[in-house]
């Protein structure tokens, strides 16, 4: 039997990819299928989830179910498809305003639920397709098309919010390191319960042109002299580590999953009806 390879997975005859010239989606979307690769996921039983957006356009181009729904809607969507289906491997791909902004309250809830997902989070500091206005990840002091003189509000970590949510796996990579991302997408997908990965990967044709980031070497460099690991930043005060970029895995525990707690109580329930007790 011949071995299973990343591009298996991908859509050949949907290439070229969508996305602008020096995006790192399509380097994510490698990270991805590498992952389901290594891991034998098989096509019939893997469902990617994707909402609207740059990173939306994902589900075009990966050779398994695919399902994609509405703006800031998709880990409602791979919530309802986990629990119709639970042996299903259910991944949901969103961007920081599809995720985040528009998405946040599906995010808080699906990490305290601690459904069995895998959400992959694109962020690139604006939205990306609808002009490039600022979203709720935006650096405080940079430029966009709705910040021209200067953002005034302070980004959201979005880590630090899944990991205040109760998400039991929690980490951030970035498009510069794309080994240590690879690792961590297969650490998420091998999770079982909620799992949070945020990849950072700046908008090249917005944010990055506003921002004195006009090729995507400088952008790249930019993400290299900003990033610093998990092991470095508890070395730094909260000064020097103030707009960096810290990576790794932030959370990393044991937690009972939604849908076998709700098989327990499904169970219970069924006991009590059978035991003439509607308790």
């Amino acid at each position: 039997m011949s071995s299973i390879k990343y591009d298996d997975y991908l859509l050949k005859d949907k290439l070229p990819l969508f996305w602008c010239g020096g995006c790192g989606n399509g380097n994510v979307l490698g990270s991805i299928l590498r992952a389901f690769a290594n891991l034998k996921f098989k096509r019939q039983k893997t469902v990617v989830v994707t909402g609207i957006g740059c990173w939306g356009k994902a589900d075009d181009y990966i050779n398994t179910n695919t399902f994609h729904g509405t703006h800031g809607r998709a880990l409602a969507f791979a919530t309802g498809i986990k629990l119709a289906n639970p042996d299903l491997n259910v991944i949901a791909l969103m961007g920081d305003g599809d995720g985040a902004t528009i998405g946040g309250n599906h995010l808080i809830h699906a990490a305290r639920r601690n459904v069995d997902i895998t959400a992959v989070l694109v962020n690139n500091f604006n939205y990306g397709m609808t002009g490039g206005q600022y979203s709720g990840t935006t650096p405080e002091h940079s430029f966009t098309s709705t910040s021209r003189y200067g953002h005034i509000e302070e980004g959201f970590d979005l880590c630090k919010l899944a990991a205040a949510a109760g998400a039991p796996f929690v980490a951030r990579g970035t498009v510069y390191g794309i080994t240590q991302l690879d690792k961590l997408v297969e650490q998420a997908l091998c999770k079982k319960g909620f799992s949070f990965v945020e990849v950072i990967t700046p908008c090249p044709t917005h944010f990055g042109r506003l921002n004195g980031l006009k090729t995507a070497s400088l952008m790249l460099n930019w993400i290299k002299e900003n990033s610093v690991t998990k092991n470095q930043a508890e070395k730094m005060s909260d000064g020097e580590i103030r707009g960096k970029f810290v990576t790794g895995v932030f959370v990393d525990v044991d937690k009972e999953d939604y849908s076998t707690r709700y098989k327990k109580l499904q169970q219970r329930a069924a006991e009590a009806v059978e035991g003439g007790c509607d308790k």
